[in-house]
């Protein structure tokens, strides 16, 4: 059995609207937190003193939860931020569909995931729901990876088969042998992390313009059949949200009900372009909105309703959506998130009076983004992480306040909130000493 106790100044947000912040004792035993005291008490005297492990970080230094990306392609890691000027029809088929073809070569899946994985754990993110290809060897490769470098994932091959939506040189065969893939993939996920269940598989059509009805419906019989977690896309731009009223007479959403795969913890990427009705559906049925402000302001032709969607009670968690995200890491999508919420309140065009420029109360402030990246994100997907706080596993990122190199300036008048502030706007990977996974340190600068 494996114990330690930390002492550090602790920034978490377990609520969109509230910040706890101060100095705490964290007693962890198997990854698992088992006691949190106050720091200076008697209490967390008596936590320290029973530790035979007792590590104190230094007055410069913050502790918070880990970082839970909900969206991202791992074979588009190689091609991130790159031709960003294309529509997103045309980007998927001059660029990242033969990218994701190319790792049919298990080598080519051995170079890259290693790096990716790496990357983002040096970024702070603990927890990432993974897009594959189509490939079972190259997304097995991705859930070993992940699993020997102690990062918390869920890995999907992602299935496609419709003529028309993907290209003849990379889709599955037919419906019946993606599904039959996709099947034999959840099995060999869970097989390759049975020990510690770190890693779990996620059914995943890619979208609705890639899948025939008879995939989408299949796949959503395994959910229901063996009870795996669904991601797929919704809605994420003009196109895509346009096309689901012209196949289906529905939107996105509505149709992804109608196919079974709307579900308790189903992931769904950008949804920009939801109606309040879709909204009302995503949160009945428990489905989570991951929001990607970076890919969005390219490919998804608006800007999340964020605070509408949260006030209807849809879960919502942030992602990257690499490689449209071109910003790496989840923590840096907090900021990403506050500016464009602001610019969606503001407006854009001068031309226009102040009152009829922008959304009202289409605001959203750090502590609302640092929210959705850690204990709002992991309640949406069902994680026991996000918070530092008894019951959950210790999945955490020490920032280094004053790292060199660094750009975090502190002043006389810095309370608490103005450095959680700081930290969420300013910080970067150079930032961060330390990363833990279920108690695990899994990165050190």
């Amino acid at each position: 059995m494996s114990s330690f106790t930390v002492e550090a100044d602790r920034f978490q947000t377990p609520t969109p609207d509230h910040l706890e912040a101060g100095r705490v004792v964290i007693a962890v035993v198997d990854g698992e937190i088992t006691g949190v005291e106050r720091a200076g008490t008697e209490a967390a005297r008596a936590l320290a003193e029973a530790s035979a492990d007792h590590r104190v970080l230094g007055d410069n230094q913050v502790l918070t939860p880990g970082f839970i990306d909900l969206h991202l392609h791992a074979p588009q890691w190689q091609q991130n931020g790159t031709a960003l000027d294309l529509p997103l029809d045309e980007w998927l088929f001059t660029y990242t569909f033969p990218l994701e073809a190319s790792f049919a070569d298990r080598a080519v899946a051995e170079a890259v995931y290693p790096d990716l994985v790496a990357t983002l754990l040096g970024h702070g993110t603990t927890t990432a729901a993974y897009l594959s290809s189509v490939h079972d060897e190259a997304t097995a490769i991705l859930a070993e990876t992940c699993v020997a470098q102690g990062q918390r994932a869920f890995v999907g091959r992602v299935a496609m088969d419709h003529p028309t939506g993907t290209p003849d040189f990379y889709r599955d065969h037919d419906a019946v042998s993606g599904i039959d893939a996709s099947r034999r993939s959840i099995t060999d996920i869970a097989a390759i992390d049975a020990g510690r269940g770190l890693v779990r598989p996620i059914i995943t059509p890619r979208f609705a313009p890639a899948c025939t009805d008879e995939m989408l419906a299949g796949l959503g019989r395994l959910a229901e059949e063996t009870g795996t977690l669904v991601q797929t896309h919704c809605s994420e731009s003009d196109w895509e949200h346009n096309y689901a009223f012209e196949r289906f007479g529905t939107s996105d959403t509505e149709a992804l009900d109608a196919f079974g795969l709307l579900r308790e913890h189903t992931l769904l990427a950008h949804a920009n372009h939801v109606r309040p009705s879709d909204i009302d559906l995503i949160a009945e049925r428990g489905a989570v909105i991951a929001h990607c402000p970076i890919s969005n302001a390219y490919f998804a032709n608006a800007v999340l309703p964020l605070p509408d969607a949260l006030a209807r009670g849809a879960r919502v968690g942030l992602a990257t959506d690499i490689g449209a995200g071109v910003r790496v890491g989840v923590f840096q999508q907090i900021h990403d998130a506050v500016t464009f919420s602001r610019i969606r309140q503001d407006g854009v065009d001068a031309r226009k009076d102040p009152d009829a420029r922008g959304v009202p109360d289409a605001a959203i402030d750090t502590v609302t983004g640092f929210w959705l990246a850690t204990a709002g994100a992991a309640e949406a997907a069902g994680l026991p992480v996000g918070l530092l706080e008894p019951g959950r596993r210790f999945d955490a990122v020490v920032f280094d306040l004053d790292a060199p190199g660094g750009v975090i300036r502190h002043l006389a008048l810095d309370d608490e909130a103005r450095r959680f502030e700081k930290l969420v706007r300013l910080a970067g990977p150079h930032d961060i000493a330390e990363v833990w996974v279920d108690g695990v340190s899994v990165h050190r600068r």
